[in-house]
């Protein structure tokens, strides 16, 4: 009986700690009448009462303990569903991301390959304009020499026709010479 009452003793502290969560106090006043009031209702004999007494509360205690274990198990199967999705969760996230890597680097490539085509366009541009300004500048150089040759050509036309009129007077004077000897 006395290992009953000081189990029923440390049920109701429990109980009573978990209500609250101040540490117990000294009992009041008023409970300390309340205690005598109900130990004075027992019957004579105070096994039956106490047993009485102790099945509700272990009972209670034991719907509390029971409702709390199964809290504890679906609090366990769900952290580890709560994991398991996490876990799902990051590895979508992680494939979605290498995706967009992927995606990225194609991209990447495709816009080096233009800026290396559009690089190759410019320089042959360049080329080209470096050709066409060295031919610009041989046509220029060319053009002026043509017009130097045409010049000289117009000289050359002047002095030809100027030394056949030469010869001509030389031979109409050698005449007159040789009649003016004669």
């Amino acid at each position: 009986m006395s290992s009953l009452y000081s189990r029923n003793k440390d049920l109701s502290s429990r109980s009573r700690k978990s209500l609250s969560d101040s540490p117990p106090s000294s009992p009041s006043p008023s409970t300390k009448s309340f205690r005598q009031d109900r130990a004075s209702r027992s019957d004579s004999s105070g096994v039956e009462a106490l047993s009485d007494r102790l099945t509700p509360r272990t009972s209670t205690y034991t719907r509390r303990e029971n409702r709390l274990a199964s809290l504890n198990k679906t609090e366990d199967d769900s952290a580890s569903k709560d994991y398991k999705k996490l876990y799902e969760d990051a590895l979508a996230e992680n494939e979605k991301l290498k995706s967009r890597l992927e995606d990225s680097k194609q991209e990447l490539s495709k816009i080096r390959s233009q800026l290396d085509r559009v690089t190759q366009k410019q320089d042959r541009i360049s080329e080209r304009s470096t050709v066409f300004e060295s031919e610009k500048r041989e046509k220029e150089a060319l053009e002026k020499r043509v017009s130097d040759m045409e010049e000289e050509l117009k000289v050359l036309t002047e002095l030809k026709s100027d030394n056949q009129r030469l010869k001509d007077e030389n031979g109409a004077l050698i005449r007159v010479i040789s009649k003016l000897s004669k």
